[in-house]
């Protein structure tokens, strides 16, 4: 259990990145006045936290109503975990934890970002929504250990509501090389849980037997 818990949080930790979204969030509303961003950091929580559920307890339902295997579910989320991780690694801009360029262009022009870009894609964004169906569905309907995943992502999800209410402290300690140094750190611990996922649908779809 506290393997699943370990893994969970890690992996959403990396995935969501609340010191990354709070120094996004920051730099997007810099003309904003705190109570302008108090109320979107709540919202934005609130819905990201609404969209997350929804994937980690129907994700895998969906995808077995479209006939999408256990093992490629595995093995696809392993893969897009993994060039999550790389790019971490290498400290470049990923679609998959934050926003484009483009995107983050168009929230600039944007008074209330609660919606786009806050709540998706830089908190729920598709790695972390993957991550969410692949970590629900390695549990195999054992309630105990959704319930320790659910638990992981609540947690990681309250202390990216608490980086958001404190975004401009946060981006102002670390800079831009601290962010860096963190993010390169989680990406090669995520790097590795995504090989290991890979390794496990390979396993399981029988390709090597």
């Amino acid at each position: 259990m506290l393997e699943t818990a370990a893994i969970a949080f890690t992996t959403f930790f990396v995935t969501i990145s609340p010191i990354e979204a709070a120094a996004m969030f920051a730099a997007i509303t810099p003309d904003s006045s705190a109570a302008h961003r108090r109320a979107m950091a709540i919202r934005g929580s609130l819905i990201a936290g609404g969209i997350m559920l929804v994937f980690a307890l129907f994700g895998e339902s969906l995808l077995s109503t479209l006939g999408i295997s256990l093992a490629a579910l595995r093995t696809s989320g392993g893969i897009l975990l993994l060039l999550i991780g790389i790019d971490m690694v290498f400290a470049r801009s990923s679609g998959g934890t934050s926003t484009t360029d483009d995107e983050t262009q168009e929230a600039a022009g944007k008074t209330d970002i609660s919606v786009f870009p806050l709540a998706t894609p830089l908190i729920a964004g598709p790695g972390a929504m993957g991550a969410a169906i692949l970590l629900m569905a390695n549990a195999q309907g054992e309630w105990k250990t959704q319930a320790v995943v659910i638990a992981c992502l609540l947690a990681v999800l309250l202390m990216t509501f608490i980086a958001l209410l404190g975004a401009t402290y946060i981006q102002k300690v670390l800079g831009v090389t601290g962010l860096h140094v963190i993010s390169r750190i989680f990406g090669v611990l995520l790097s590795a849980l995504a090989v290991q996922f890979i390794f496990d649908g390979i396993r399981q779809s029988g390709l090597l037997a």
